[in-house]
């Protein structure tokens, strides 16, 4: 009984509540954190940074982290025309977290983006994308768009067969 007189004491229980909130609050961004880590982790992993960062694969990797994401001038053209990898950073701006995760698992994409590898990435995986993501904060220009088969493109192309 003297516990709960000591919880509901008028002094204390703005005091426990404070207390409380705090506790929950550092575990919430212990767990942002952790995403936002695993987020990182995955974009190195999975080859995002391949083709949304320039010249990542062509300095093995070596692209200053606030450079990640922003997309890249490189098209990239076969069959289906010329695409460019998007700026991820852009993009996320534009969704919330529940639209990012059913778009990934849903969504279909032009080549060489492996869009079924998001399909793949459990939900947690994608909310983690989406909290690293959101954590660099939008930055730089869009890509240019997506260019029809056939049409003249301005700027360095992969040619697929």
């Amino acid at each position: 009984m003297y516990q709960l007189r000591i919880l509901f004491n008028p002094y204390l229980f703005p005091f426990i509540t404070a207390l409380c909130l705090a506790l929950v609050s550092g575990q919430s961004k212990a767990d942002d954190a952790a995403s936002i880590e695993r987020g990182r982790y995955l974009m190195k992993i999975a080859g995002c940074n391949d083709c949304h960062t320039a010249n990542y694969a062509l300095s093995d990797g070596k692209v200053a982290e606030e450079q990640w994401l922003l997309g890249d001038q490189l098209g990239w053209q076969g069959p289906w025309g010329t695409t460019y990898a998007v700026n991820l950073r852009l993009y996320m701006k534009t969704l919330s977290e529940e639209q990012w995760v059913k778009k990934a698992a849903t969504t279909q994409l032009r080549p060489p983006m492996p869009w079924f590898a998001l399909r793949d990435m459990t939900e947690q995986d994608l909310r983690s994308i989406y909290h690293y993501i959101k954590h660099l904060g939008p930055a730089g220009d869009p890509a240019p768009a997506y260019v029809p088969p056939g049409e003249p493109v301005k700027g360095p192309v992969v040619k697929f067969p």
